[in-house]
């Protein structure tokens, strides 16, 4: 069966066309704008323009509703007759539509298309009498006089509300033109009774007419008091007279009623308190969103949120000190015994000006790790400040308030972390420091923080007002002393941390990174474990590093490739043994140089020192048919280059004693080259090995690989002392070297080090180069010695 086609009867009159509206209340007798935006009141309004049908415009409930039904529609609408329907270029249709009278609406027409409704007329009621003329009247000259005081108001209008004889037609038409929202318009139109309506448009006109007094009486104010100035003033007198008005001048905004608050609970000192208050005389004279306003306000809760008064000090326990020292750093003895002995001079003497701690040493050692122990063990809030690539003196000292985004230094900012003057500062990687430019120099800056007699009156350039510094306990790190400038240097006290060796390596990854691993990775205690054998194979096999960073990464992926064995549903412990860690972390990364090292003539191990920890280096010379050039090679810096050449001088010179033929270096070239070229290498502490290197190759002997020497060289033949000897030795035992020669000199450098390290390697300590032919190259008879 065919669907039945809509309605075609003859409407009666009082069937109007529904037009459902969102933001618009239409009044009798008032010409509104109607926009055709959706297709039901864009075929009503089309239908309304061919038949001269009037239209029923009635507000809607709730304006998200697209297509409302009856129910979300007002009860009450006005009948409006269309004047005009155009088409726009856009294509959007627009409708001129005047309001005829009230209505009320009864139910839907069935079956229409456009939408019809069933409305009952309402008429305008003929109410008389005083009350009501007195209203009308009343009406009448509060919206002339709304009008006088609209700038933009047209002429037209005030004659068009002077003409209106009717009081309704006249509240109506108030009603329409005044700046209410459709709800209040609405309610006027649902209101039928002349004299509640006329109350309730003179109350909502009486309240925006006083608006407007109140806004012209400031208006005059301000005009002759400010006239000539710019704008912005004009509108700062006027918020000033509307917060008069208020009554607020007095009390001031909450936000200033809060710093104000927080500036008294801070405590500051009194050439800080009066400065804090004469800014904040002056953030209250200013416009409350102006750009300076909010520097101001920042400068302010800066101020108020620094740590100015001292606080209880929790006191220092030495024994307590030094056990959380013993709980978290293994070994470490000489430097945990210097760390008690400055917390007990802190702990007799609080306010002495004690020396500022240094911790020097290769990265993973610890030194970090360090002053967090350090600050638990006293009680004190820890805070970090990284030093590394800072080239501005103002990251020190703050930037000027002059400068937009401007802030404090980074010492203010890290005090302003920690809570508390008496806090535990770490400056890391102070070695790392930028040089100096023309944005300043930063060292230098560090200077006034760093000296004991300064701090006390740190002046930070955001702040402007002396900051006491003499409470804080600052504690450098560095990687090498070289690159911090000789003043800054000065002011701190230098304890050095040297590389871990292997045994103490397998400690701390027993007692402290396998627990730390296992956490980190989800895994309990019971579920995984790496045997020792495995750990010493990790250390040897797959790291070589002063300290124990990259173990610790190790160990992480070991217990990482068990963690996602137990995602994956196993349940039983795994024991992870030396024989699995080539699957979990692949071929072993390191070998013992010495044993792929056969004895070949011109070969010699030298030990270096460089910033992560120790090392050895491998020194080889070849001769070929020339005339008596010497080649250098393996980016030698000037003084290694000169090492080279006093060596060979020396070789020279005993040339005969060491039974080598005078004519060999004039009809030869000797290149001296140092694997891994790509590394720069310099210092004169490779004297030793160069010259065993050169008289190995012109006597034809190998010096022995499993001797390591290190020292520097004078042309008498001396051996003179040199530094990182404890490092140097440390790496010789980790490369497989049996036996390490010594400057006699360094005697004294025996005890630092590790007792373990002293066990497993045999000790030459030499006083000339023959010590060391004897040693190297036993088969050589040595020479008479020499002057």
């Amino acid at each position: 069966m065919d669907a039945q086609e809509p309605t075609t009867t003859t409407p009666t009159q009082d069937e109007l066309l529904l037009v459902p509206v969102r933001e618009l209340v239409l009044f009798p007798g008032v010409v509104l704008p109607l926009l055709a935006n959706r297709p039901g009141l864009e075929a009503a309004l089309q239908e309304a323009a061919r038949t001269s049908r009037t239209i029923a415009v009635v507000l809607q409930r709730d304006p998200k509703v697209e297509s409302p039904a009856l129910s979300d529609l007002h009860t009450i609408g006005a009948e409006g007759r269309l004047l005009r329907y155009v088409t726009a270029r856009d294509g959007m249709h627009h409708g001129i539509v005047q309001g005829v009278g009230r209505i009320r609406l009864l139910d839907t027409v069935d079956g229409t298309e456009p939408r019809t409704v069933r409305v009952e007329r309402i008429d305008e009621p003929a109410a008389s009498g005083a009350d009501i003329d007195a209203r009308f009247h009343q009406l009448r000259e509060r919206a002339l006089e709304t009008l006088s005081l609209l700038e933009q108001s047209p002429p037209e209008l005030a004659a068009a509300v002077q003409s209106i004889e009717l009081p309704g037609q006249l509240a109506d038409m108030v009603a329409s033109l005044m700046d209410i929202t459709p709800a209040e318009k609405q309610e006027i139109l649902e209101t039928i009774p002349l004299l509640p309506r006329l109350d309730r448009v003179l109350w909502r006109l009486a309240y925006r007419l006083e608006v407007l007094r109140l806004s012209a009486d400031i208006g005059k104010r301000t005009r002759a008091s400010m006239e000539g100035r710019q704008r912005e003033f004009m509108l700062r007198e006027q918020l000033k007279a509307i917060q008069k008005e208020l009554g607020e001048d007095e009390e001031g905004s909450p936000e200033l009623a809060d710093l104000r608050r927080a500036l008294d609970a801070a405590e500051l000192p009194d050439d800080v308190a009066k400065q804090a208050q004469r800014e904040l005389r002056r953030l209250e004279r200013m416009p409350e969103g102006g750009p300076e306003s909010g520097m101001v306000r920042t400068y302010l809760e800066w101020l108020s949120e620094l740590p100015w008064k001292l606080g209880d000090d929790p006191g220092i326990d030495i024994p307590e000190a030094r056990r959380v020292l013993d709980q978290d750093h293994h070994d470490l003895e000489k430097i945990k015994r210097r760390i008690v002995e400055f917390l007990a001079v802190r702990k007799l003497n609080p306010d002495g000006r004690g020396p500022i701690l240094c911790f020097v040493g290769p990265p993973g050692v610890g030194k970090t790790s360090l002053g967090q122990s350090i600050a638990r063990a006293i009680g004190r809030p820890f805070v970090r400040v990284s030093l590394g690539g800072v080239h501005d003196e103002s990251e020190i000292r703050g930037h000027r308030r002059t400068y937009i985004g401007a802030l404090p230094g980074n010492i203010i900012q890290a005090i302003r972390r920690a809570g508390s003057r008496a806090c535990v500062m770490m400056l890391d990687e102070i070695d790392k420091l930028g040089g100096g430019g023309f944005q300043g120099d930063p060292s230098s800056a560090l200077l006034e923080v760093l000296d004991p007699e300064q701090n006390a009156t740190f002046r930070d350039a955001y702040l402007g007002v002396p900051f006491d510094l003499s409470r804080v306990l600052f504690i450098a790190t560095a990687n090498q002393m070289d690159t911090i400038p000789a003043p800054l240097r000065d002011r701190m006290e230098v304890v050095s941390l040297s590389g871990y060796t292997e045994e103490e390596k397998l400690v701390i990854a027993r007692r402290y990174l396998v627990p730390r691993q296992l956490g980190r990775n989800g895994l309990k205690p019971d579920q995984a474990d790496i045997d020792d054998g495995a750990l010493a194979a990790i250390v040897r096999s797959y790291t070589r590093e002063a300290g124990v960073r990259n173990l610790e990464r190790e160990i992480g992926a070991v217990l990482r490739h068990v963690a996602a064995q137990f995602a994956e549903g196993h349940t039983e412990a795994v024991r992870i043994g030396p024989d699995d860690l080539a699957a979990i972390l692949g071929p072993a990364r390191f070998e013992q140089e010495v044993a792929e090292r056969a004895a070949i003539p011109g070969i010699a191990t030298g030990l270096a020192w460089t910033p992560v920890g120790g090392d050895i280096l491998f020194i080889e010379s070849t001769r070929m048919a020339g005339a008596g050039k010497l080649i250098l090679t393996g980016q030698l810096g000037d003084v290694m280059k000169e090492s080279a050449q006093t060596a060979l001088s020396l070789l020279k010179s005993r040339a005969s004693g060491l039974g080598i033929e005078h004519g060999l270096f004039e009809r030869s070239d000797i290149h001296v080259h140092v694997p891994a070229g790509a590394i720069p290498k310099d210092g004169p502490s490779a004297g030793v090995a160069m010259f065993m290197s050169l008289a190995s190759l012109m006597m034809g002997r190998a010096v022995d690989p499993a001797i390591a020497m290190t020292g520097e060289i004078s042309l008498r033949g001396i051996v003179l002392p040199v530094g990182g000897i404890r490092e140097k030795v440390v790496a010789a035992e980790r490369a497989g070297i049996k036996t390490v020669m010594l400057p006699a000199r360094n005697r004294r450098d025996y005890e630092d080090i590790p007792v373990s390290t002293r066990e497993r390697l045999a000790f030459v300590w030499l006083e000339t180069v023959d010590d060391a032919i004897a040693t190297a190259m036993p088969s050589a008879s040595p020479p008479d010695r020499l002057g």
